[in-house]
């Protein structure tokens, strides 16, 4: 378990301005986008104890996170 928030520009350094550029002229990858923020912000805050969780909640949560970590690496690489 990682403290350290995993926002995309550090989980894709290679697609930083391709992140960018979707999210200001692709709809589809900006709800990606903001639903990956979302996602992470919750299981940052369950991680360092702001909003606690059960283990098992907090575990699925890191598992909805890595999932559509991979549907946006997917959509990165498919528009690179």
């Amino acid at each position: 378990m990682s403290n350290t928030p995993h926002e995309l520009h550090d989980e894709f350094p290679e697609f930083v301005e391709k992140i960018h550029a979707l999210k200001v002229s692709d709809n589809h990858f900006a709800k990606l986008a903001e639903d990956y923020h979302e996602l992470n912000r919750k299981v940052h805050r369950a991680e360092t104890n702001v909003e606690p969780r059960e283990e098992l909640a907090e575990v699925d949560l890191r598992k909805r996170r890595s999932a559509l970590k991979d549907e946006i690496y997917a959509y990165l690489k498919e528009n690179a």
